[in-house]
């Protein structure tokens, strides 16, 4: 995935309300941005990490920028959550997620469960696979060198995607979980058990229920954001 413009360099001030981060340009003018990230941002978040920001292209936007990318200990990470959909299903099309290969049919936020819409919704497989339905989950905190974690705030909305996960393979669909590790400097992937004890106690019922999981690392740089390496997932 290509950034559609030249991303704009600044220094974090701070985050707040959630959704906001005020972020010194290189000129000096501090701006405004959208921060599209509602987890914690846990080791992401402090005064003075380089940031980058892409111009809000929405007539309507109530801000001028968006908040891409910051620097942690010289690696990149990507977060923006509105991107991750949109980078497996690039990844699946193109065949590096390996295990998502064969469907003919892909579909995005189709309504499935109980008022919820899964990500992305395979079907027609070549292989005679079932159709699958395949959540993704944005992953950027990494609490020790090498690892990262998933989720990095309570998720209640995430143990009930995994409940609903599992009650499509008990229909007899496949279910798998993506979890997108948005930066470029780790080579494993652990559940923060401590951070949400209710959301690995539900993934390891899923797991046995039958859904799958898998996990893939991005490369990023203030041009693209691209799906590469597939990454060690322990339990």
């Amino acid at each position: 995935m290509k950034f559609e413009h030249k991303l704009i360099q600044g220094r974090l001030i701070k985050r707040y309300k959630r959704f906001l981060a005020d972020i010194r340009l290189e000129n000096g003018t501090v701006v405004t941005a959208h921060c599209a990230n509602s987890g914690s941002m846990m080791g992401l978040k402090d005064e003075g990490n380089i940031v980058w920001l892409s111009p809000a292209t929405n007539p309507k936007a109530k801000l001028d920028y968006k908040w891409e990318l910051v620097e942690v200990k010289g690696s990149l990470v990507g977060i923006n959550t509105a991107h991750p959909n949109r980078l497996v299903q690039e990844a699946i099309m193109d065949g590096t997620i390996t295990e998502l290969e064969g469907y003919t049919n892909l579909r995005r936020e189709m309504k499935y469960g109980q008022n919820s819409r899964i990500d992305i919704f395979l079907s027609d497989s070549t292989h005679g696979d079932a159709d699958c339905y395949v959540e993704v989950k944005s992953v950027t905190l990494s609490r020790q060198a090498g690892i990262a974690e998933f989720p990095d705030s309570v998720t209640a909305r995430g143990t009930k995607h995994l409940q609903e996960l599992a009650q499509m393979v008990a229909d007899g669909y496949r279910s798998v979980m993506v979890y997108l590790v948005q930066r470029n400097d780790c080579t494993e992937f652990r559940v923060a058990a401590d951070i949400d004890p209710t959301y690995a106690a539900a993934l390891n019922t899923a797991l046995y229920n039958g859904v799958e999981a898998v996990c893939y690392g991005c490369n990023l740089t203030n041009k693209e954001i691209l799906v590469k390496q597939r990454i060690a997932i322990r339990l």
